[in-house]
């Protein structure tokens, strides 16, 4: 049975050309997740807290199990590329919000 995961990556300081190098095929990787039995649900770039600057990124993602989803990040080309200082998956309940279930 599917359930929800979150993952939280940290970028490394000073890596903003290798973000914006790989950001395209980054884009393409997550587009083509359900090929790997992931579905990207939403995702998206965090920011400083001035809200100018990318410093990491959080996705949502549905899958039967964590080590699908630990598979999919690993090959992701951000992760590929060392971007992330730090990524953290955890299975999460998406109770608020949700388009499927009603509050």
């Amino acid at each position: 049975m599917a359930r929800f995961f979150a993952v939280f990556a940290t970028d490394q300081p000073g890596m903003r050309e290798v973000r914006d190098r790989v950001r395209a095929t980054h884009r393409t990787y997550l587009r083509s997740a359900a090929q790997h039995g992931v579905y990207v649900r939403l995702g998206g770039p965090t920011l400083d807290p001035q809200g100018d600057a990318m410093n990491g990124t959080l996705l949502v993602v549905e899958a039967d199990d964590i080590d699908a989803v630990m598979q999919f990040v690993g090959n992701d080309p951000y992760v590929k590329e060392g971007l992330f200082s730090r990524v953290e998956v955890r299975p999460w309940d998406w109770s608020l919000g949700n388009p499927e279930r009603r509050a």
